[in-house]
């Protein structure tokens, strides 16, 4: 797949900083790779977190991405931080 602009949404915005979900079915390493996001270079900036939901139509991941750079229209993440953990119940 490739970026879809209606599955990025923003939660708040203060300051120069802009706090993103997104959600996909493709995996987060996909999502992370450079140009994922080059559609949206005019709206992330460096430092911007995006609550990520990826990989939905499989296993799942769940987590949070930085803006690693953006330059020249060129996005990149950081890689996916992933929330919660092993579920031992």
């Amino acid at each position: 797949m490739a970026y879809q602009a209606k599955n990025l949404s923003v939660i708040g915005y203060a300051n120069g900083f802009t706090l993103w979900h997104y959600t996909t079915p493709d995996a987060a390493a996909a999502v992370d790779s450079g140009g994922y996001f080059n559609a949206a270079a005019d709206m992330l900036r460096v430092g911007d977190f995006i609550f990520a939901n990826c990989a939905t139509a499989g296993s799942p991941a769940h987590g949070i991405f930085v803006v690693a750079s953006n330059a020249g229209g060129a996005v990149d993440l950081a890689d996916l931080t992933p929330f919660g953990g092993t579920d031992t119940d």
